[in-house]
């Protein structure tokens, strides 16, 4: 049996790897050119580089390797996500290199609307956490906007209606954005809409939109599906422009509807809500004019009705100046004889006084006497006390040793009378007492002299300074001069004088010899006539 087993082994044939490889290749892709596979999506890490997409299908009980190629990549309607339960249609084949087999995906849709639906419940709840669809984030809409820009498709019915509905509203300037809005890369597209239209700046040659609408028509749950879009929708809420989301119809509700400032039910909507009515607008400002109008008017007429009646209650001006007029007129009458009568009361006193030019000189001369009389006395005074404060000053200063001595002596003994009672304390404090006591003395007697001294000093310069008021050289100082004779007494009398007696004016800055020309005999002074003088200078008698 052994023999026979080794014959029948012998006459099998032999097939080497890649022949087998290839027979079950071509089997498998012969029996399984079409299928349909249900699972979920296992171990998606995204596109290659090579921008093919590698990972697996699997149930609760197997598992099965799956492909798609970059060409197949851009024509699928939904991008593949882990854990989404797909149906792939495609056909089977073997890898051999690995020996194993996988599925060459060329189409792949969601496994119903219920997974879809769970998808986006997902995707919600995340974002919602994530605090988009907050209302207090959401922004106001400009009331009137200069520039509004729409990211929709540009061939499709929904941009036409837009501009129109904007052109018939309020015409402005409209920037598009053009995007596929349905298939793989809508929702990519449309992002990168937002973002570029948030790029913008308000000075570049493209300037940036006041507000944005994004916007297609209606459609399916798997034609809205690019406006499910996280990324998108996180673009939407980070938007520095205020957006409007016109998504399909008013039924129709994506993510980007809830990430969004304001959702339109249409995209004739959006429009009506981006942009106010240019006609309503110009007949409210219309009758808002009108209106300004008929309450300005109303209100001067008001004012006019009120300043008819205050003035109605008001006296006229005649009666206001009335009695002010009767005051003047009096005040005017009695001036002028006022004036008379203190113009003929005053020639009376000066016809009584009789002042003529020898009266005056003899007062003049009077005065210079009782002025001089009163000099000499008040300079002999100041003399007389000068030398009597002087002379206290002189005892004062002379006893002022005699008196500190005393007074030193007088403490020295109360010292040693004190030092007789206290008999109890040590040596060395009853010397720092008695220290302590004669330097407080000393300071004392100190402080007594230098007061003392400090008040002669002030009665002294009171002395001085009444002196220096009294003295003759302060007359002097004033324009007076002092006429002495040639021994240096003072000549106070005319009669003194005789003719080329040498005299010695002294003056306040100094003195100046003199010589008399005339002898005792003194003119009488001759009476000039008072010419009139001009007004503001002071006239002259003589």
């Amino acid at each position: 049996m052994s023999q026979a087993a080794t014959e029948s082994r012998t006459n099998a044939a032999e097939y080497t790897v890649s022949e087998i490889s290839g027979a079950l290749k071509r089997t498998v892709e012969d029996v399984f050119g079409n299928v349909r596979v249900r699972g979920e999506i296992s171990g998606y890490r995204g596109q290659h580089s090579s921008g093919h997409a590698y990972f697996a299908l699997k149930d609760d009980r197997a598992r099965l390797d799956a492909v798609v190629w970059k060409g197949t990549m851009s024509r699928l309607k939904f991008r593949p996500e882990e854990g989404m339960e797909v149906i792939a249609t495609g056909k089977l084949t073997t890898y051999p290199g690995k020996s194993n087999y996988q599925i060459v995906i060329d189409n792949l849709e969601p496994a119903g609307a219920g997974a879809l639906m769970a998808l986006l419940e997902e995707r919600k709840r995340r974002l919602q956490a994530d605090g988009l669809f907050d209302a207090g984030r959401k922004r106001k809409l400009p009331f009137m906007p200069c520039v509004i820009g729409v990211v929709t498709s540009p061939t499709g019915s929904v941009i036409r209606d837009i501009i129109h509905r904007i052109k018939d509203r309020f015409p402005l300037h409209v920037l598009v954005w053009p995007v596929r809005v349905q298939g793989e890369t809508s929702g990519v597209e449309v992002t990168n809409a937002v973002t570029g239209f948030n790029a913008l700046k308000w000075d570049s040659p493209i300037r940036r939109p006041d507000v944005l609408i994004v916007a297609r028509g209606g459609g399916s749950l798997e034609d809205l599906w690019g406006f499910n879009d996280e990324a998108l929708a996180r673009a939407v809420a980070a938007s520095g422009i205020p957006v409007i989301s016109a998504v399909g119809h008013e039924t129709d509700w994506t993510l980007i509807d809830l990430a969004a400032d304001v959702r339109a039910p249409t995209p004739t909507g959006a429009a009506e809500i981006a942009v106010p009515v240019r006609a309503d607008l110009e007949a409210t400002l219309a009758s808002l004019g009108a209106r300004l109008k008929a309450a300005v008017l109303r209100n001067f007429e008001r004012k006019r009705q009120a300043a008819r009646a205050a003035a109605r209650a008001l006296p006229s001006p005649d009666q206001l100046l009335a009695l002010p007029r009767r005051r003047l007129d009096e005040a005017a009458s009695r001036l002028s004889r006022g004036l008379t009568v203190s113009t003929e009361r005053k020639r009376a006193r000066f016809y009584a006084i009789k002042l003529t030019p020898t009266m005056l000189s003899q007062r003049i001369a009077e005065a210079r006497r009782t002025n001089e009389r009163n000099l000499l006395r008040a300079q002999g005074a100041l003399r007389a006390l000068a030398r009597t404060r002087r002379a206290e000053f002189n005892r004062a200063a002379d006893q002022l040793p005699k008196c500190a001595k005393a007074s030193l002596r007088r403490h020295r003994q109360q010292l040693a009378l004190l030092e007789g009672r206290i008999t109890i304390e040590p040596t060395a404090r009853r010397q720092r007492v008695q220290r302590d006591l004669l330097a407080a003395l000393t300071r004392r007697g100190t402080q007594a002299v230098v007061l003392r001294l400090e008040r002669s000093r002030v009665r002294v310069a009171q002395a001085d300074r009444l002196m220096a008021t009294l003295s003759h050289k302060a007359v002097l100082a004033r324009g007076f001069a002092l006429v002495k004779g040639a021994d240096g007494a003072v000549i106070k009398q005319a009669a003194e004088v005789t003719s080329g007696m040498a005299l010695s004016l002294e003056f306040a800055d100094g003195t100046a010899d003199a010589v008399a020309t005339s002898g005792a005999a003194r003119p009488k002074p001759a009476v000039r006539q008072v010419k009139a003088r001009e007004p503001g200078t002071q006239g002259s008698l003589f």
